[in-house]
Parts: C-alpha cells; structure tokens; sequence
C-alpha cells in the first residue's frame, strides 16, 4: 500500500508542475520474477521514477517504454521473456527466468482515472479490488478500472470476478470478451496498510515507529506523559494520544489488520490497557519485557475477572518480536515489525533458501 500512497503523491506533485506521466503496472508473471503482479511504477515524461517494478533491470527500457506510451497517448503492453537468452542483448539481463507483462497507461490531469482509483484505494481502511484489463494479441486494453463503478454491457460480469477474489481474499486472473478483444483481467485484492498502536513513547520506542513508517503502516502513539509523546520526537505518526488508558482507549480503533506494542515501561499502564483490550479481537498485542512479566500481567487481570480465552491469548506476543539476536532498541524494533508482518500475513517465518516452493504465491 505504501507504493501505491507514494504514486498517488508523486502524480500530484507532476500534476502540478504541467507533467505528463504513465502508470506502469505489473499485471502478469509467468516462472520467476523480483516484483509479482500488482507491483506499480509512476514515470514522468521527464524521467522521475516512483515505485518500482523490477530490482532495477527492467527500469531503464520500461522508462523508455513509459516515454513512448505518454508521446502517443495510448495504453501499451511490454512483455520481457526472461527466459530468453536474447534478453542480454536487450540489456535487460534480469535473470529471474521469467515472463513478465507490463501495462503501461499514459496519465495526466485530464485523463487520471487510474491514479483516482489507486486514491481512492490508498484512502479506505478496508479490502478493495483492482481490476486492470490487457489484451495480448490486440492494441485495445481496458487498463486500470474501479470494478465497482464500471460502466458496460459486461459490468456484472467484471463485478461477477471482483466479488469472487473479495470474498476469498485472493488476487487472481481470469478472461473476459470485452471492447471486442478477449481481455485477460488481472484482478487484484488489496488489503489496507497495517495500522501499528505503539502504547510507549520511551526512547526505544523511536526507532520502531520510524521503521513502521518506513514501512508505510499507520501509527498512532499512546502515552501518559506529554513531556515524551510530542511530534518533536515523534514527528511520522498519523495519531498522538496523550493520556491515561480509560481515557485514551476510546479513542483507539481497531481491526484485522492492527497491531498493538505496549512498551511504557510502566507495569501498571500497560496492564491497564491489555486489559481493556480483551473486549476487541486484535491479531496481534506484543508485551515487551520476559514472559514472567507476561504471565504476571494475565494473572492480575484475571484475579479482576478480566479472563482471556484461549484464542485471544494466542494472539499475545509476550515477549514481543522474532528471534533475531537483537540487542539494540533498533534491532528490536527490526524483530518486533518483523513479527508482526508474519503474524499479519499468516506467514511462518524461516530461511527463504528452505523453501520448496516458489517464494511468492503464483497469480
């Protein structure tokens, strides 16, 4: 999502400099590729890059290509045979053995409905679906359309396909008769930016906020002290709430894709809010500090009648973060993210080289 957020800013900011620009979307991979479908690059008729669509290899034709798609004013699809070994003469030499097929889609103030979709998308805290329609054997390609607002004779059939990928929660492909080509729709299910409430505002707690924002998840800061939860230490936050917990907790919201950090350093505090939190079902609450802390905190709030049933539990990370070795309030705030994009993406964490399968999920 943090891809998306930097595009929709980077067209804003070309918009208002009088710049012409093409949307490239990565909307088809076949065998191995760095970026899968959906990956996304805004470039400039001037050359400024925004997002990324390869490690870099594909960049330097795809700017070429993007130059072209913006001159002549229409919608046009690259595919980059990897596999190939004339690819090296291209300069491309991506060595990922893979197909890779890119739509590029011209954008500027008067024609920017593929950027207000990703806007819209990048606004909501709430799954969406993108639907972009390519033709390879034709030159006629529907390109990036809200699915839910299409207008057509085949308007049911295309929100037919988004509703199947929105209620299994998966992006997937298919093909449709449209605009007198057969179209390939690269339907793709988006899940909104991990929001991150960080209960803490120590010095530790500075460098996991910056590399929750480097993330482009959503936070909020929680403390009890003004003196420490300020914008002058904590200037990336989305929300700064200043407080006790019956008063603050309110005013937090949560859902499937929260994660909550109580990192105080104030026993009392942040027994309080675990506490409050057992009426809201959260993927994840993280504990710092040893699992004898975690356990004592449970059991005092289980002497108050505050019981944890065994699902939520499970859903307590005390202590909180993977196995990393850290030491450092920077290396813990490394395992802690880490953690919880695991947790949030209902990944295992291990050795990528011990996987047997491709490492992305085929699209």
């Amino acid at each position: 999502m943090k891809e998306i957020k930097d595009i929709v800013q980077a067209f804003d900011e070309a918009v208002q400099l009088g710049k012409k620009a093409a949307l490239a979307t990565v909307v088809h991979v076949s065998g191995s590729s760095y970026r899968r479908p959906g990956a996304r690059m805004l470039v400039t008729e001037d050359g400024m890059l925004t997002g990324a669509i390869s490690g870099g290899c594909l960049e330097g034709d795809a700017l070429r290509k993007a130059v072209l798609a913006i001159t002549q004013g229409r919608k046009k699809l690259v595919i980059y045979d990897t596999t190939d070994e004339d690819d090296a003469r291209l300069g491309i030499q991506l060595g990922c053995n893979g197909i890779v097929s890119i739509l590029f889609e011209p954008v500027d103030a008067d024609h920017a409905d593929p950027i207000e979709i990703l806007r819209r998308v990048a606004a909501q805290r709430k799954p969406a679906v993108i639907v972009t329609g390519y033709a390879p054997d034709n030159q006629t390609h529907l390109g990036t359309i809200d699915p839910f607002s299409w207008k057509g004779d085949v308007q049911e059939l295309i929100r037919e396909e988004a509703d199947r990928v929105m209620n299994a929660g998966k992006t997937a492909h298919c093909g449709l008769f449209i605009t007198n080509s057969m179209q390939q729709l690269f339907v793709e299910y988006c899940a909104p930016s991990i929001a991150l409430v960080v209960v803490g505002a120590g010095n530790d707690a500075i460098p996991l906020v910056q590399m929750a924002a480097l993330l482009g998840w959503e936070v909020t800061l929680v403390d009890g002290r003004a003196t420490h939860a300020n914008l002058q230490r904590f200037g990336t936050v989305q929300r700064l709430l200043v407080g006790k917990p019956g008063v603050i907790f309110p005013e937090l919201q949560f859902d499937y894709r929260t994660a909550i950090v109580l990192m105080t350093h104030n026993y009392n505090y942040d027994t309080e809010l675990l506490g409050l939190l057992r009426a809201h079902d959260i993927p994840y609450i993280g504990l710092l500090g040893p699992a004898a802390k975690r356990d004592r905190m449970l059991q005092e709030l289980s002497e108050k009648g505050i019981h944890f049933a065994e699902a939520q539990r499970s859903s307590i990370y005390g202590p909180t973060g993977l196995d990393l070795g850290a030491e450092t309030a920077a290396e813990i705030a490394l395992s802690v993210c880490s953690e919880i994009m695991a947790v949030l993406q209902e990944r295992n964490p291990m050795h990528l080289k011990q996987k047997n399968e491709p490492i992305h999920s085929q699209v």
